[in-house]
């Protein structure tokens, strides 16, 4: 029976892996299409605002993954464009995450392949998020083609997930939906669209303008009851000497009549 070596040396030895795998890696894996990337900014706005709602989702961004495997080549690696975990506490990941010392396999592999870039054999990884990391769910984007594919592991093989009636694919463990919204994929979380930090700003400018509208009719009318209240204490003011003048005639002329 084979003893299981200390978290120490797997350490060590997985460093040791990750460092080869990275000075093994040609020039153009470290560029990227313009619509990737674009694609790669849409995907972590979106994903903050579901991991600041759940912060058991985790999302890694290009980590390279590394796992136990059979035969010669005895770590297997593979880099996802992104990668979502989910697991209560912070996951601990600096350079790679390597399975036999993390608390969670990865759940949500994407990746966006252009056809000006192809940084990745995307068809060997697949197989790898499939056969050996058995990651439940992929998605696959080609944004050139505006093509996704959301798959999700059923027994041994992937699936794609349908289209439900409002044209997206679910998630229902993270109560999320995928869809293609004017070329880019979108995200959905509890039925809402999750927004893009240029919609937020929006918002946010529109907010900001209906607050210092009402602040100017709020100011407005203060200074509207200002007014009626100094003319009403003016009027006041008014009757009240029109009284005490009253008052100081009709005393004068009961005094005229009595010496009269």
């Amino acid at each position: 029976m084979a003893t299981q070596k200390p978290r120490s040396l797997l350490r060590i030895e997985y460093e040791e892996a990750a460092e080869a795998y990275l000075k093994s890696l040609p020039l153009e894996h470290f560029m990227e299409a313009t619509a990737q990337g674009r694609q790669r900014e849409i995907t972590l706005e979106s994903l903050a605002l579901v991991k600041a709602r759940r912060p058991d989702v985790q999302v890694f961004n290009e980590l390279l993954v590394q796992y136990p495997r059979r035969g010669p080549r005895k770590i297997g690696q593979v880099v996802p464009d992104n990668m979502v975990v989910i697991w209560p506490e912070p996951i601990k990941a600096s350079g790679s995450y390597d399975l036999p010392l993390q608390p969670v396999c990865p759940f949500w592999m994407l990746e966006y392949v252009s056809k000006y870039n192809k940084r990745k054999d995307y068809e060997d990884n697949m197989q790898k998020y499939e056969r050996e990391l058995k990651v439940p769910y992929y998605l696959l984007f080609y944004p050139d083609a505006g093509e996704l594919t959301l798959y999700h592991l059923r027994g041994r093989k992937y699936r794609a997930v349908p289209p439900n009636e409002q044209e997206r694919h679910a998630i229902p463990e993270l109560d999320m939906e995928v869809a293609m919204q004017e070329d880019w994929v979108r995200f959905w979380h509890k039925g809402d669209l999750l927004p893009l930090p240029a919609d937020l700003q929006r918002d946010l400018d529109e907010t900001r303008r209906q607050l210092r509208k009402m602040k100017r009719h709020a100011e407005e009318q203060t200074r509207r009851a200002e007014e009626q209240t100094r003319r009403a204490e003016v009027e006041q003011q008014a009757r009240l000497a029109a009284e005490e003048e009253v008052q100081r005639l009709r005393a004068e002329l009961e005094r005229v009549r009595r010496i009269s």
